[in-house]
């Protein structure tokens, strides 16, 4: 198993990749660790292989929030990339996988080595920076029904399976909504043969039609990736 199996290390120079495989551990991610805590100092970075991890914001006395999403595209620690040694946001393994980790101060030493690496890193940024303000719109202005939606598609890519185990009250507590509602949602897509949903499973029968049903901030996330780093 190689970095370049990360999307976004597979975007440097043959000579950081490999200068990054040597200074890398490959390690797994096991649902629902928690890899980075918010306002903790960073002491690692990860560039995840497979499986997806949940960017969560919270408020005093509410239930935690997903903001953002982290698979093969992109990394964890995005926030090294700016300097800023403490993450904002609580970073949990959604679904089980693997991921390369590299300590923050040899990252630190490469990114002043490396104009083209700090160019990639910087251009994710940017990317992250804006699926953060999309779900926070989408939080606002969407139904539960195409949120969910853009979530399995999200989730989909990040996983590379049409499998993955989720509860009603994790999707609850990931869309900021309640229990019942995420029932409704799921049942409907359901209902068109988009999805199974039985005993903590889903399963992606209808990838066209899901899309479909999604809201615009999936399609809006897919373009602004691709304009960034395509």
């Amino acid at each position: 198993m190689t970095l370049q199996q990360n999307h976004l290390i597979g975007r440097l120079p043959r000579r950081e990749r490999e200068r990054l495989q040597g200074l890398s551990e490959l390690v797994q991610l096991a649902r629902p660790d928690v890899i980075h805590d918010q306002a903790r100092p960073l002491r690692h970075v990860y560039f995840p292989v497979d499986g997806c991890v949940s960017l969560l914001t919270q408020l005093e006395a509410h239930p935690s929030v997903e903001v953002g999403m982290v698979g093969r595209e992109g990394m964890l620690g995005t926030w090294l990339v700016l300097g800023v040694p403490r993450v904002p946001l609580q970073a949990v393994v959604q679904g089980s996988g693997s991921a390369w980790r590299l300590g923050t101060v040899p990252l630190r030493r490469e990114l002043l080595q490396s104009p083209a690496m700090r160019r990639v890193f910087e251009r994710y940024v940017v990317v992250l920076m804006t699926q953060l303000a999309t779900s926070s719109a989408c939080l606002r202005f969407h139904h539960i029904e195409p949120r969910l939606a853009r979530w399995l598609l999200m989730t989909q890519d990040r996983a590379h399976a049409d499998r993955f185990p989720v509860t009603h009250e994790f999707l609850a507590s990931l869309l900021g909504v309640r229990r019942a509602g995420v029932t409704l949602a799921a049942g409907a897509l359901q209902a068109r043969g988009q999805i199974t949903y039985h005993r903590g499973v889903v399963v992606v029968l209808d990838r066209a039609g899901l899309e479909g049903s999604a809201c615009s901030c999936y399609a809006a996330d897919r373009r602004v990736y691709d304009t960034m780093l395509g």
